[in-house]
């Protein structure tokens, strides 16, 4: 066997340094979303220390995770459509909605409560599948499209729930949103676990390649509407996953509650790298993303800012995130 020439090393390394480069070029939203929130982490342990004087505990973790897998679903929700080059301002009436059914429903035993479950998540891809068949049949903008069916959807919420309250059967809760336990971490690696899966599916690759270029993967047998319309059905069946967590977070259900979950569902999938002008970006990503946002918001609650301006400081913050999460992830691929 003859030994290696020099040149031949040579060769293999510059071949593993491009598959390295390539891959980091990849995923460089989804690694500065992970250093993003690491240092989040920090800055809210050392903040903690500062004003409690002890570490955080298991109360601290538990009611982070359940205060975020509502916001971890709708963002998911969200860049299943972004993914697509389109965009979804009904992710929070969907929860309104979702949520408000939750809490009318789910006060039978276990067969009943799972029979519910089930028929709201089918209400869910119900109202992503009429979204998707406006944007793709009806050639309809999404943003336009999306905005309507907000409305139309919190209407319907509101008639299923004037009023906040309902119950949530506290099995229910334990599963989801454990408060005694951080039961809801399980629930990560299935998010990462399913987002894989869809990732190497017919599906992902056909949503990937009509964010990227629509008319060459219609030229390349990919049906453009159908892929579309799926897309945004599994954004309403994420978005009903996201008004079950809410419901079984809060044992209760309020109409109105996911309203803010539009607006921040696009901003987590943003900071996750999710690029809003389509394919680019991972579900992972935009669970990452979940979570910085809702460390921005523990962190000026133990920085004692005043919860008059803390709306002011949160935006600033996460805009000074993204734009910069933006300018180094042009700078990475710039150097491709």
């Amino acid at each position: 066997m003859s030994a290696s020439t020099p040149q031949t090393v040579l060769m293999a390394s510059g071949a593993r340094r491009s598959r390295t480069s390539h891959a980091l070029v990849q995923n460089v939203g989804l690694v500065l979303v992970i250093g993003l929130l690491a240092a989040c982490i920090i800055g809210y342990c050392v903040l903690f220390v500062v004003t409690q004087h002890r570490f955080p505990g298991g109360f601290e973790l538990t009611s982070t995770l359940d205060n975020t897998m509502p916001l971890a679903f709708a963002a998911l929700a969200q860049t299943l459509v972004v993914l697509t080059r389109g965009i979804d301002l009904s992710v929070g009436g969907v929860i309104d909605l979702t949520n408000a059914v939750a809490a009318q429903t789910l006060t039978g035993g276990p067969v009943a409560t799972t029979l519910w479950t089930l028929a709201i998540l089918l209400i869910g891809a119900a109202c992503g599948l009429v979204n998707g068949v406006l944007v793709a049949v009806g050639r309809l903008q999404p943003i336009l499209v999306t905005l309507a069916t907000l409305s139309i959807y919190q209407g319907i919420a509101i008639r299923v729930l004037p009023q906040p309250g309902g119950a949530i059967p506290p099995g229910f809760t334990a599963v989801l949103a454990n408060p005694n336990w951080p039961t809801s971490l399980l629930y990560i690696p299935v998010i990462g676990g399913l987002w894989a899966i869809f990732r190497r599916t017919r599906l992902g690759v056909a949503v990937f390649a009509i964010g990227n270029d629509a008319m060459a993967a219609s030229s390349h047998g990919i049906s453009v509407k159908r892929t579309v319309i799926l897309a945004y059905t599994l954004g309403g069946l994420a978005s009903a996953c996201a008004g079950l967590f809410l419901a079984a977070n809060a044992t209760a259900g309020d109409a109105t509650t996911g309203d803010t979950y539009t607006l921040t569902s696009i901003v987590a999938a943003v900071l996750g790298g999710v690029s809003l002008f389509g394919g680019r970006g991972s579900g992972l990503g935009a669970l990452f993303g979940a979570f910085v946002t809702v460390m921005v918001v523990n962190i000026l609650f133990f920085a004692h800012i005043d919860p008059l301006y803390q709306t002011f400081y949160e935006g600033l913050f996460l805009l000074a995130a993204v734009v910069s999460a933006n300018m180094i992830g042009r700078a990475v691929r710039g150097r491709r």
